[in-house]
């Protein structure tokens, strides 16, 4: 089946914290809900702190500050906001609020603070990350939800690169180091089984193979309702909603994405689906379903009610990386890892079963 039209409008943007130095809004480079896609964003060294003063034109009185600072420091007004919510922008020595309106000949003081190198690999031991197989040509590991696969523009938090290296892995791989073994990517908000090459021939055949599908990946997904039929394809080109950068949807002209599915249970309110991946867009479950008026619980991005969230204790999209089958880079042989349901999926699971939802 293939669904004609997107989901519903139930606009969420999600908290994002820009690390560049005049950072924008957007969206986490590390969305992929797999796949091997370049980042997107350009690379930026970190920059120093820097002081800047301004007299205001005759021009600009009666502007709005954010929309009168973006021209006066030739930024987008999105980045003029942020450094304002920081408190990096006063008048006489005054913190000044976005909505003042400015008056010719005000003075207005800018600091622009340091900030780090987004690029820059953090080495942590995450919370929550978990080593599922040790094997001298790759890692699986069990990421938790909350955690990018690397660093990149837009992105502050904990990484599986810097995860690792907390953990004392050292990956030798080509590409950047930001990036050293990342052969697939999971959704910063989605948990599960993730595999990491160690070494260059790894890098090289895990590439290939997720390049080429022969990567059996299987998600499990709790979506609202019923899906009819109980298993089936959804064929349905996914690409960039219209309306919002930092969504995806079903459109026309979009990139060739196919999903197979097959519920497991169904609890009146929500379904327990196994889904195959025969492709690797950006956030494809999590459109396809909603595309089909079956968004995954939790998921207020795509639709999905936040009543029901509430009840379910959610906070993220029930979505869970289960198993992941791949040939051993070396040997040929075939590898499966599977990844248990962390504890927030499971207390959903649980208030599903008893009939509480």
């Amino acid at each position: 089946m293939t669904p004609r039209d997107a989901a519903p409008e139930h606009t969420t943007p999600e908290d994002l914290t820009a690390a560049g130095a005049l950072p924008e809004d957007i969206l986490p480079a590390d969305v992929d809900e797999d796949g091997a896609g370049d980042v997107t964003g350009a690379a930026s060294a970190a920059t120093p702190a820097a002081s800047f003063r301004f007299v205001v034109p005759d021009e600009l009185a009666g502007t709005r500050v954010d929309a009168g600072l973006a021209k006066l420091m030739d930024i987008s007004r999105s980045q003029a906001a942020t450094l304002i919510g920081e408190g990096n922008v006063s008048s006489g020595d005054k913190a000044v609020g976005k909505s003042l309106k400015l008056a010719a000949g005000v003075v207005l003081d800018v600091v622009v603070p340091a900030r780090r190198d987004p690029l820059e690999v953090v080495e942590e031991v995450v919370e929550g990350l978990k080593i599922l197989l040790d094997d001298d040509e790759f890692v699986v590991i069990d990421k938790p939800v909350g955690v990018a696969a690397h660093p990149s523009p837009g992105w502050v938090g904990p990484t599986v690169v810097g995860g690792l290296a907390g953990l004392g892995y050292r990956i030798s791989t080509s590409g950047s180091p930001e990036r050293a073994g990342i052969v697939h990517r999971l959704d910063v908000g989605t948990s599960g089984v993730m595999v990491v090459a160690k070494t260059e021939e790894a890098y090289t055949a895990l590439k290939r193979a997720f390049k080429e599908r022969t990567v059996d990946k299987v998600y499990h997904a709790v979506v609202q309702g019923l899906p009819d039929p109980l298993a089936g394809t959804i064929d349905a080109p996914i690409g960039r909603h219209p309306g919002h950068d930092w969504r995806f949807a079903v459109i026309e002209d979009g990139r060739d994405s196919i999903t197979h599915y097959e519920v497991l249970e169904a609890f009146g309110k929500a379904s327990l689906v196994e889904v195959h991946l025969e492709t690797g867009r950006t956030h494809q479950i999590r459109v396809h379903f909603s595309a089909l008026r079956h968004p995954c619980a939790g998921d207020l991005t795509y639709g999905a009610d936040p009543r029901l969230a509430a009840t379910l204790g959610l906070t993220r999209q029930w979505l869970h990386a289960r198993q992941l089958s791949f040939a051993h880079p070396r040997t040929g042989e075939q590898v499966t890892v599977t990844s248990e349901y962390p504890q927030d999926l499971r207390y959903a699971l649980e208030v599903l079963e008893s009939g509480q939802a």
